[in-house]
Formats: C-alpha cells, structure tokens, sequence
C-alpha cells in the first residue's frame, strides 16, 4: 500500500489536473499532526498536511473532497496583487512592536551598508545592485525580530510555566511557528507585521506545543486557556496573514 511519504507532490497535483487547478503543490508528513489539513498560500502555492503513516489514497480522496474549496481559495489569492519583490521601501511599518522607520538611500559603491538612526534606516548600497540593498533590509528585519520576540517568548513561558529548549528565529516561507520534540521553539521574523496580539497568540500557540505536540482536543483546551479569544487571533494567521508582508521580506 503506498504511503503518503512515498507520494510525491506531484503525483498529487497531477491527479489534481482534470479539475483545472495549477500551481506549487506541497505535501508534507507531519509526525505532530493527527488529521489531514490544506493550507493555500499567496501566487497559488497549496500545502497538503498530513499524519505520518498516512495512505495515499486517503490523501487523495482527502484533496478531492475539498477541491471546490481549493479551487476557491486558490482564485481568492489569484485577484490578489502580487508584491513587487524587488521594489525597495521608503517606510517600514512593524506594529508587532509599534514602529514606523522611514528609510534613506545613498548610493554607495561596493557591498551595501545599513545603519539605524533611531527610526532612520540609513542604506547605502550600488544603484545598479538593488538585490544588496534588499538582502541587507532582511538582515536587519531578522535582527530587530530576534531582539524583541526572545525576551517576549521568555517571559510568556516563564509566566505560564510552559518551558522550551531553545529559541530560533528566521524567515520562513510558509509557517509563522513551529515547535519540534526537542523543545526548539521557531518564529518566523515576518511576525514583525502583524500586530501583537497576534504575535503574542502565536507564541502561546507554540509554547503549548511543548505540552502537546499535535492540535487534538487537550492542545486547543490549553491554548483557550492561555488566550481566550485564540479562534479569531488563529483566523487572522490563516487568512491572507501575507499580505501584511511586504514584498521585499517575501521569499
């Protein structure tokens, strides 16, 4: 019997074809993950989650249940405007922390340089090489994440007693969090952008996670406790949370 794992995404996109929807296919094995579940992100892409140890055909009939649904989805984020990825900013906005810098260029021959002046963001960087400039924005997005949501997610687990092994925090593509078995806590940078109410519910989302690795019952009767109003905050991650990102963070 073939095994999900042993299913590739394009398999799965293929047997997707009569029905019309095109686009990145993703399917991952999630050993925390006790159902089946369907993300559609922004130019198209859809992520089909499933348990691991799950058949193929499950997956399939999974997938073709919902495909109105995806279908549906997938034209939703479709009639959304792309961001212009290589567009530089003049303002960065990041309410997650209640900051608005406004961004200066200088042309600067050689390897770009950022500086930060209070809510200034001094760039210099070669005209031609617009690439530097963006790299060295993101450089900067994943410092300034990095010193505000360690000590935020230190001190909610601390509040709650809820312990975890370690910190990380990177610009990831399609998840704003995750907790693995070994307790590594990862937040996603791009978190800057959204407001902290949501930051903060994602955090708590993840640290009972070190309690619970799957989304069962017991999990969200321990995020309720933790956040109340978590199925709106939940909401707002998982429905078009991306474009409050701006373009040249994506990717």
């Amino acid at each position: 019997m073939l095994r999900a794992s042993e299913m590739t995404s394009g398999q799965l996109a293929l047997s997707l074809e009569p029905g019309g929807l095109t686009g990145g296919w993703n399917l991952r094995v999630s050993k925390r993950s006790r159902r089946m579940a369907i993300r559609v992100y922004p130019g198209g892409g859809v992520e089909i989650v499933v348990p691991e140890g799950t058949a193929a055909r499950f997956v399939e009939g999974f997938v073709a249940r919902h495909r109105e649904w995806i279908a549906r989805k997938v034209d939703e984020f479709a009639r959304i405007p792309v961001p212009d990825r290589q567009a530089l900013p003049t303002t960065v906005d990041l309410p997650a922390i209640g900051r608005r810098l406004v961004v200066e260029y200088r042309d600067r021959p050689g390897r770009a340089v950022l500086r930060e002046a209070g809510d200034l963001l001094q760039l210099g960087y070669d005209g031609q090489r617009p690439l530097l400039a963006r790299h060295q924005l993101n450089r900067w997005l994943l410092r300034t994440a990095h010193a505000h949501f360690v000590p935020q997610l230190l001190e909610l687990s601390q509040s709650h007693g809820l312990g975890f092994r370690r910190v990380q925090v990177r610009r990831q593509k399609t998840r704003w969090g995750s907790c693995s078995r070994s307790g590594t806590i990862s937040l996603n940078a791009c978190l800057l952008f959204h407001p902290p109410e949501v930051v903060k519910y994602l955090m708590l989302h993840e640290l009972a996670h070190t309690v619970h690795m799957n989304h069962g019952r017991r999990f969200w009767a321990l995020v309720g406790r933790l956040e109340p109003d978590w199925k709106r905050l939940d909401r707002e991650l998982s429905r078009r949370a991306w474009e409050r990102v701006p373009g040249w963070a994506q990717g």
